[in-house]
């Protein structure tokens, strides 16, 4: 994810940097400012106590109405998910949306509540991000963004450490910050590409770094009065990286085929199954019907998207914002997905965890979505994203194979 997806500290005095601003190479816990594409700076909940991820306790009536600012929402469906937590200053947003959809698939599934370790996964994925830098002779790039499906490949391939056994956290500090370290990494990879001829030690120096910065993975650990492997965890969890799907809606693709969505942080060229629009919006529909939950990848540069707000809108006025009540939503066909596309209006920004369903008191339909960047705005780390947003600005959509209709997954 570009930089949008990043939370930076402020220092008293300091000036808040603006969205322009944030756009860096690469695409919180603490009490920190942020700021989301409307420049809004808001207080970041502190926290560096992980609470132990847990179910949400089915809702009355009254409590799925939920007001805030001018919009009262009325949530029809709600999927058990664990608590939000901050991704601090890094742009590991895909790994913190990855590891909140396999908590919920685990309540889903009703195999408990766990707390699982986002760093444990990025720093595999580091690895994975230097070898194909190096050996495409730095003709790639390299960074802290990345995909839903890497999430996902990176527990088939490494397997996964509940937190309390891997925080990615080794000096004591109380949030994560990879500025310095992304910069070591680079810098070194950059110069091993230059070499005619390579030894096998740069890779254990790279692998050295990752230690240092985000403390050695452990290969065997204890939780839950038993002992495991990260990949014996993932095989007691049953995972399967193939029983997970990916979706994107572009027309310069074939519809209902798969395609290698041409986006800087899909790295590892991962394939998305092209539909409509309208089927994209129906396949997020059906999933949330039968009680799933959707992992979202889209763009939250726009002058809708409001964090601190706590609500992402796409007025039909262009004028308008929309952040302080509802506003007639704009219509979004293909052709202007497509455009904003190309033109790139529409950039690849940011991912997180989509859990439910909601409308406002005009009727507006808006889908609930986790965020991390810690307990922030009116809902706490929440945000409610109307469906013209979620057409127009969605990049993907990742999602079990379970809840999508076979006509889609051939």
């Amino acid at each position: 994810m570009k930089s949008l997806c990043r939370i930076f500290y402020v220092l008293p005095f300091c000036i808040l940097p603006t969205a322009a601003a944030l756009c860096v190479s690469s695409h919180t816990i603490s009490f920190a400012q942020v700021t989301d594409a409307n420049n809004e700076n808001f207080e970041n909940a502190d926290t560096k106590d992980r609470e132990d991820a847990k179910a949400k306790s089915e809702s009355t009536d009254d409590a799925k109405k939920v007001k805030s600012g001018g919009y009262e929402f009325t949530i029809d469906t709600e999927i058990s998910c664990s608590e939000v937590r901050s991704q601090d200053r890094t742009g590991t947003c895909w790994c913190y949306a990855g590891t909140s959809f396999l908590e919920s698939e685990l309540m889903r599934r009703s195999e408990g509540t766990h707390d699982l370790s986002e760093m444990f996964a990025v720093k595999n994925i580091y690895r994975d991000k230097a070898l194909n830098f190096v050996l495409r002779k730095g003709k790639a790039g390299f960074g802290q963004g990345a995909l839903a499906h890497d999430y996902l490949n990176s527990v088939e391939k490494y397997g996964i450490v509940p937190e309390e056994v891997f925080s990615g956290k080794t000096i004591g500090e109380t949030a994560h910050d990879h500025t310095e370290m992304e910069a070591m990494l680079k810098s070194m990879l950059e110069a091993v590409v230059k070499q005619k001829k390579l030894s096998p030690r740069w890779n254990e120096a790279i692998n050295r770094v990752l230690d240092v910065y985000l403390g050695k993975a452990p290969e065997l650990f204890q939780y839950r009065n038993a002992s495991w492997t990260p990949e014996e965890f993932a095989d007691s969890i049953e995972f399967d990286a193939d029983d997970f799907i990916s979706f994107s809606s572009y027309s310069h693709h074939p519809f209902y085929e798969p395609f290698v969505l041409e986006i800087p942080d899909n790295f590892s060229n991962g394939s998305f199954v092209n539909v409509p629009v309208d089927d994209l919006v129906q396949i997020i529909d059906s999933a949330i019907d039968s009680g799933f939950s959707v992992m979202w990848d889209g763009d939250v540069s726009e002058r809708g998207f409001s964090a601190n707000k706590g609500v992402a809108v796409l007025p039909a006025d262009p004028k308008a914002k929309g952040l302080r009540g509802p506003v007639e939503q704009m219509e979004v066909t293909q052709e202007l997905r497509q455009e904003r596309f190309l033109s790139y209006s529409t950039t690849d920004d940011h991912l997180m965890h989509l859990v439910g369903r909601a409308t406002d008191q005009m009727g507006n339909k808006y889908y609930l979505i986790k965020n991390s960047w810690g307990k922030i705005g009116p809902h706490k780390g929440y945000l409610y994203m109307s469906e013209a947003y979620v057409r127009l600005h969605t990049l993907a959509i990742t999602l079990n194979r379970d809840c999508v209709d076979s006509r889609y997954d051939r």
